[in-house]
């Protein structure tokens, strides 16, 4: 069945591809010598694809033309493109972000609702999985804040703890947020040290988004840590 909704998928794709490489309506029987498949196969894909929102124009017998400023909708997937969407949700949903978590799930569930229904069943039984450890950092609470900072540029005031339980009070200007299995990093430029600094987020215990942005867009910013090259955590 996964090489029959595979195959269709690939078809459906052709099908797109020709009709984007005509200006004018094409036939079903040219569009079925182009894809050597049949014209009842045509009628069929083109009716599948109008059910699915393609913009098609024309009708059997007259041809068949697709408007332009169309772009291809999530259910055009591959069965690749759909693995590694499905594996990448199948993770997130593992990183113990409570609103990245519920964001992935409906993700997945909008794939699957916008996808040919013969793709569902394939999505809900695809052999890759992604791997859960049993520790997850115990402040995940505080992901969404930092992540909601992060987009809008604005400053977070911390309480941060290091290695040897010193705590100091921090104000930073987060450019990014890295996950790593079992620990969550948050790249920002400290005003404390004057520098770009790493804090683990299982260390940090108190936050509070301000509402200062910070002077420099994120980024240029990024470029500037780039270019200095440190990922080592904040001492």
């Amino acid at each position: 069945m996964l090489a029959e909704a595979a195959s269709r998928t690939g078809r459906l794709f052709m099908l797109m591809d020709a009709l984007r490489g005509h200006r004018r309506p094409v036939t079903a029987a040219r569009l079925a010598e182009d894809l050597k498949v049949s014209v009842r196969t045509i009628y069929r894909d083109v009716q599948t694809l109008m059910e699915l929102g393609a913009p098609l124009e024309g009708e059997a017998g007259l041809g068949y033309m697709l408007r332009s400023g169309f772009f291809l909708p999530p259910l055009m997937f591959s069965e690749d493109e759909l693995e590694a969407l499905v594996l990448g949700a199948r993770w997130v949903q593992r990183q113990g972000d409570a609103g990245l978590t519920q964001a992935a799930a409906n993700a997945l569930s909008k794939i699957a609702t916008a996808s040919p229904a013969d793709l569902r069943d394939s999505m809900a039984n695809m052999g890759l999985w992604a791997a859960s450890y049993p520790q997850q950092p115990a402040n995940d609470i505080a992901l969404g804040s930092i992540r909601e900072a992060i987009r809008r540029q604005h400053k977070i005031s911390i309480c941060y703890r290091d290695e040897h339980g010193s705590a100091t009070e921090r104000l930073i200007w987060p450019i990014a947020l890295a996950f790593f299995e079992g620990k969550r990093l948050v790249i920002g430029w400290c005003e404390l040290r004057s520098g770009f600094r790493h804090f683990r987020c299982d260390r940090i215990d108190q936050l509070s988004v301000t509402k200062l942005r910070y002077p420099q867009h994120r980024s240029v910013l990024l470029q500037t840590w780039r270019r200095e090259n440190a990922f080592a955590e904040d001492q």
